[in-house]
Parts: C-alpha cells; structure tokens; sequence
C-alpha cells in the first residue's frame, strides 16, 4: 500500500472513530431503552402466544421446553457475534455487541412483567398489531443510536454480503424461514399473525430511523467536497453523482454530492460528514424506489425514480 494511500486510510479511521463517539452517552441511553421496551413486548405479546416472527428470539419461542428463552438468545447472539467477526470484521460486530448481550439480560429480567400487567390474550389480532409496533419503534431506536440487537440482524448482513441480495431480501429468507419453521410448532394460524407483525416492524423501524423508505436519497453541498467524495466512496463503498449548480443569489458555480444510501447506514453519513465540514448542508428524502447501481465502490447511481 502506498503512502498516500495509508494516509487516506488513516484519515477514514479517524472520522469513524470520531461518528462512533458523536453523542456517545446520548446513544447509549437510547440503546438502553430500545432494548427494554424490546424485551418486555417480547414477553408480553410474543412469547405467552407463541407467534414466531422471526430472529433468535423467535427460535428461543420454538425451543421454549428444552431451554430458557432468555438463555437461548444468548447462546445463539453469541454466535452470530462470532460469525460476524470473521465474516463483516470487528467493526460490524463491535456495533452488534452490546445489543445482543444486554437484550437477553433484559428478556430474563422482564419475563415476570405479565404478573404485573394483566393483557387479554383472546385477541390475537390487537397483540399481533400492538406487539409489532413495540418492537418497530425499539428497533428503530437502537438502529437510529448506531447499534443493533445482533440476532439474525447479523445473519442478515452476512446473506446479504455473501450472497449478493439486498437487506429486504435477506431478511425476507431468514425471518421467513424461522417463520414458516414456527408453523409446524404452534400452528399455521400463529404464521398468519407473525406476517403482520413483521410488516408493521418493518414499516415502523424505517419510520423511526428516517421516514418511510427503504434507501435515503442525500444531497449534500459542502466546501469540502474531495474528502467527503472519498470518505463516501473509499470508506462507506457508496456511489455518489455530482451534479453541477449555480447560485440564486451569489450567481456562482457549485457541485452538489448526491447519493442513494441504505436507511440503516444513515447515520455513518450523516455523523461522518458533519466530523468532516460542520458546515456542510444535508438534505435527505425519501427514496422509494431506485433503479440501476448506486453502492458499490467507483460506482454512479445510474436512475432515480
């Protein structure tokens, strides 16, 4: 590696270092919370029902008789964080750690929550419906924080990495399956009820991070345009078009830096490229649908719709 080269990769270290420590205690208390809201709908709605929607806990709902729910989370997170220290590197796994060992901490501390809230559990429909909205918005908390739960979230980066699909279809593979497996144990009925609640996850963790979409289009204008060009392009791999401007006012020549980025990689974008020019101007909308390359490192985003 050249010298330049090692300088840049340097410089790319330091902004990370720096995006993970922006607001570190601030994160770390929206973790916190995340994480509990996540567990007490895990066994106030999920767990008493058996409706398996999904993710480790949702294999800890399966093997409910041969070992604690709680225990099971663990074991499992613990091996998802060491596939994904191997397969996405420590970086990834470093964002996933604390998440997958507090949450069976929190599972196994709130699983006596229901002797305290009494829930009518005739209603399959209204826990389906109330239990997917707890658990979207706790998600969408610790994704928008800059963590994860780790579970199958780790799985579903590695699906999506090796197997070359998107997040939306990796998920769709692996909670599907885990799924589709829950049918056998409790019924086909509790599949049907598990559908809803993924979907309404779905839709509410997108909601909470950043709008409704799946991707994020951002234009960005800053007087630092070659270092955030190439923290986009070298460090976060994302495509990026440069579209010439001309200022209302001043009438001068500008460039802004528009790129399509994953709803869950926001927040790398956003901190990475206020440690670079707190000056720079972001402006994020929702993109629903995108067609053409625009992640991948040197690639264009090639159409917009």
């Amino acid at each position: 590696m050249s010298l330049f080269k090692r300088l840049k990769h340097k410089k790319h270290d330091r902004i990370l270092k720096l995006v993970e420590k922006a607001h570190l205690f601030k994160r770390y208390i929206y973790l916190l919370i995340g994480v509990l809201i996540y567990a007490i709908a895990y066994n106030l709605f999920f767990f008493k029902n058996n409706i398996v929607y999904g993710g480790a806990s949702g294999i800890s709902i399966i093997t409910q008789k041969l070992i604690d729910p709680s225990v099971m989370i663990l074991i499992l997170n613990v091996l998802f964080l060491v596939l994904s220290f191997f397969l996405l590197g420590k970086k990834e796994t470093f964002n996933s750690l604390v998440g997958s060992l507090l949450f069976p901490v929190f599972v196994n501390l709130t699983s006596n929550i229901g002797n305290y809230i009494k829930i009518d559990n005739s209603n399959l429909l209204l826990i389906a419906l109330i239990g997917g909205v707890c658990v979207g918005t706790a998600a969408g908390i610790v994704f928008k924080s800059g963590f994860t739960t780790g579970g199958t979230d780790i799985l579903n980066q590695i699906v999506a990495k090796y197997f070359k699909v998107s997040m939306g279809t990796s998920m769709l593979m692996t909670d599907g399956i885990i799924t589709v497996v829950g049918g056998f144990f409790f019924g086909w009925t509790r599949v049907l009820y598990a559908m809803i609640v993924l979907y309404i996850i779905n839709i509410l963790v997108d909601k909470v991070v950043l709008g409704i979409s799946n991707s994020k289009a951002v234009y960005i204008t800053t007087d630092k345009d070659d270092e955030v060009i190439d923290y986009l392009l070298n460090e976060l791999s994302l495509g990026i078009t440069l579209i010439e401007t001309r200022g209302g006012y001043t009438n001068k020549k500008d460039q802004i830096i528009m790129c399509v980025v994953p709803t869950s990689d926001y927040f790398k974008v956003s901190e990475g490229i206020a440690q670079i020019d707190k000056k720079a101007v972001i402006l994020v909308t929702d993109a629903y649908q995108t067609k053409g390359t625009y992640s991948g490192k040197g690639s264009e985003l090639v159409g917009i719709n």
